[in-house]
């Protein structure tokens, strides 16, 4: 799970019962996703093969080159898997990959975790470290063997602060430098394969919104609703759920602690997602139950066109804070402003193997756009005391432009 971690609905998630036979004959005619409609979506399911992540550790190897880096550290996590596809937690016993320039990935690990270690790396070099001894001074090696020990050392972003401390006061000789230029290098510009896994994640999420909404009643609680979101990701075999928000709730734009009960006219908003081979779907709709009020109406139209505005100036070549500025214009000049007032985040963050990772829309950010780069594009309008709506898509940057990996969304009835 990702998101904010689907805070609404993560006890419903966790609970699975026993149907009857009465019971799930009921749900197979509403509110199930059909068999015609799961399997040609999962059918589309490919793993990230063992080429393509060699050909990460390629480009990681090319950028470090232009960047006169010589190795590239990272422990455990969401990068490791990227380049390599192993997947290891973090303690404090020491896991980690050392990409050099000039030769081939090697690996540290603790001694008594040697064999499942070995599982996880293959034909790769391995030392490992018993309880006693330094990991660093296995670093020191594998940096000596690189001919980097004096080098400079790019350290990926999410290591953990005692184990970059532990290599500065180990190798006094080499200049650490942040490894984000390299790792959101490689994987901020996506490949046709992991575009394609992203669409299968946000074609899933579209068909389980369309399950789900139907099913509202008055008197659900947001919990109640996320467990049906929750259980119909489960449908097509993946991790997935939704941040639920009832009528005055979705006027604070990641809830509120307490839980609100569906009413007549109130607006839902549904923001949620879910994972295919680690790849995330982020996306936002607005259901409305019964018939929507007039400024709800108007509301939604400007926050649309907000979305449009931001994918119309969305292009390569494009600074990520003038996509920003783009939405905003709409929102301010429609009366919803000033500036944050009402629009009170930013258009997007990037996303991929990770819910959130960069490159972020927003003020400030002056980088440009370039083909591969995904965001979300979600701008919203939230007055306190009354709602708030937040539309809220993937956004795939294009050569010629940008596009949205789903439809975008019309009307209150009219989301896909």
């Amino acid at each position: 799970m990702f998101r904010r971690q689907f805070i609404k609905s993560a006890a419903a998630a966790g609970a699975i019962t026993t149907l009857s036979a009465s019971t799930l004959y009921a749900q197979q005619q509403k509110g199930r996703i059909p068999k015609e409609t799961l399997d040609p979506i999962k059918s589309r399911i490919k793993p990230i093969s063992a080429d393509e992540r060699l050909e990460r550790v390629e480009r990681a190897k090319e950028l470090m080159a232009e960047q006169h880096i010589d190795a590239l550290f990272m422990e455990g996590g969401t990068t490791l898997g990227y380049f390599t596809g192993a997947g290891w937690g973090r303690s404090e016993r020491l896991f980690a990959m050392i990409i050099p320039r000039k030769g081939d990935p090697q690996y540290i690990a603790p001694k008594f975790e040697e064999a499942r270690a070995q599982e996880q790396v293959g034909t790769s070099r391995l030392l490992t470290w018993e309880e006693h001894e330094s990991p660093y001074a296995l670093v020191h090696q594998i940096l000596t063997d690189a001919g980097a020990l004096t080098g400079t050392i790019a350290i990926e972003e999410t290591t953990r602060q005692f184990v970059t401390e532990g290599i500065a006061q180990s190798l006094s000789s080499v200049r650490l430098v942040s490894g984000t230029s390299v790792t959101a290098g490689c994987r901020s510009v996506k490949s046709a394969h992991e575009i394609e896994l992203m669409q299968i994640a946000n074609d899933m999420t579209m068909e389980v919104y369309k399950a789900a909404v139907p099913q509202l009643k008055e008197g659900m609680k947001e919990q109640e609703f996320g467990g049906i979101i929750s259980g119909l990701f489960r449908e097509f075999g993946v991790g997935g759920g939704a941040l639920v928000l009832f009528g005055e709730a979705a006027a604070y734009p990641h809830g509120t602690v307490k839980e609100h009960t569906l009413k007549e006219g109130q607006p839902v908003l549904i923001d949620g997602g879910c994972s295919v081979e680690g790849y995330a779907s982020d996306i936002t709709r607005m259901a409305a139950f019964g018939t929507p009020s007039e400024k709800m109406v108007k509301v939604f139209s400007i926050v649309r066109d907000a979305q449009s505005a931001a994918l119309a100036a969305a292009k390569p070549g494009a600074a990520a804070e003038d996509i920003d500025a783009a939405a905003r214009k709409v929102i301010v000049d429609a009366g919803y402003g000033p500036d944050y007032k009402y629009f009170t985040h930013r258009l997007g963050h990037g996303i991929g193997l990770e819910g959130h990772e960069w490159y972020y829309l927003v003020r400030g950010n002056k980088r440009k756009e370039e083909p591969g780069n995904t965001h979300s594009n979600e701008p919203g309008i939230y007055i306190p005391g009354e709602f708030g709506v937040r539309l809220e898509d993937e956004m795939l940057i294009t050569d010629s432009g940008a596009k949205l990996l789903l439809p975008q969304s019309q009307s209150f009835d009219k989301m896909f």
